[in-house]
């Protein structure tokens, strides 16, 4: 791993702006994903969204630079939907180990919140992130299987579900 000044920790609605000048260009550009700001209102208002409903959402930083992101929405029933993990395109891969970094810090979140079970949405182009997620122990399934209390996104077309021994 390279030897780069990294913090990891939670973001506020300070850093909405950043979050979303990360995230908009890696789903539209970088991965065509046919997103808008409008169809994701979460990020005009992350403690809202994330923090005050029991989630959370961690901003990976190097030198003051937003990085990456991870967020969680808790959805009751000791489960949570994993939202918005991106990571910058130069500070990707195994290099930099930041998504797993990102990862390890919400699951372990949710262990100290006795949160058992994590849901994500994702697209079929993605593989890497399929990949990614599958590395991790998370297991695709189909969306008929995800409960009904999970927030499906409009572009998901992937599901994938991770169950935690907390």
């Amino acid at each position: 791993m390279n030897t780069i000044n990294l913090t990891i920790a939670p973001i506020f609605n300070d850093d909405c702006k950043p979050a979303i000048d990360l995230i908009l260009p890696i789903q539209q550009i970088e991965f065509n994903v046919p997103v808008t700001i409008e169809d994701q209102p979460d990020l005009l208002d992350i403690e809202a969204n994330y923090h005050q409903a029991g989630g959370n959402f961690w901003g990976a930083k190097i030198n003051n630079e937003l990085v990456g992101t991870i967020a969680l929405l808790n959805t009751g029933h000791n489960a949570g939907a994993l939202r918005k993990m991106f990571v910058k395109k130069e500070f990707r891969g195994k290099e930099y180990g930041i998504a797993q970094q990102l990862l390890e810090t919400l699951i372990t979140y949710c262990r100290e919140k006795n949160i058992n079970d994590i849901y994500l949405g994702t697209v079929d182009m993605l593989k890497a992130a399929h990949r990614f997620y599958e590395k991790n122990s998370f297991n695709h399934i189909e969306a008929t299987d995800l409960p009904s209390y999970f927030p499906r996104m409009m572009a998901d077309n992937k599901f994938y579900h991770l169950h935690l021994n907390v």
